[in-house]
């Protein structure tokens, strides 16, 4: 008998957080392509300043590799260089809008 911990096909590893700026009014997880957009727009280049912090590899697993992307966020806006950057939970870009 299998139960769900056997090997097989990965399942795919939620994304729990994502890296925006306090002025996008895009919601990252459901509107990326207006969010990229938006940031690209404005110069910020977000996930490619997260992906200069992020320590990675293709040998990582999709676990090791989503708390790789939440840690370099976590610095990010720690250091928050630009004074603009924040981390957010699917549900909160939405909650911010009202």
């Amino acid at each position: 008998m299998m139960d769900d911990l056997s090997v097989g096909e990965p399942k795919p590893f939620p994304v729990a957080h994502m890296l925006t700026t306090v002025d996008n009014p895009f919601d990252p997880f459901t509107e990326f392509s207006q969010w990229l957009a938006y940031d690209t727009q404005l110069g910020y280049n977000t996930p490619g300043l997260l992906a200069a912090v992020a320590t990675t590899s293709d040998e990582l697993s999709d676990l090791d590799l989503a708390l790789a992307l939440d840690e370099a966020m976590d610095q990010v806006v720690s250091e928050n260089i630009f004074g603009v950057h924040r981390k957010v939970k699917a549900g909160d870009v939405e909650k911010l809008r009202s």
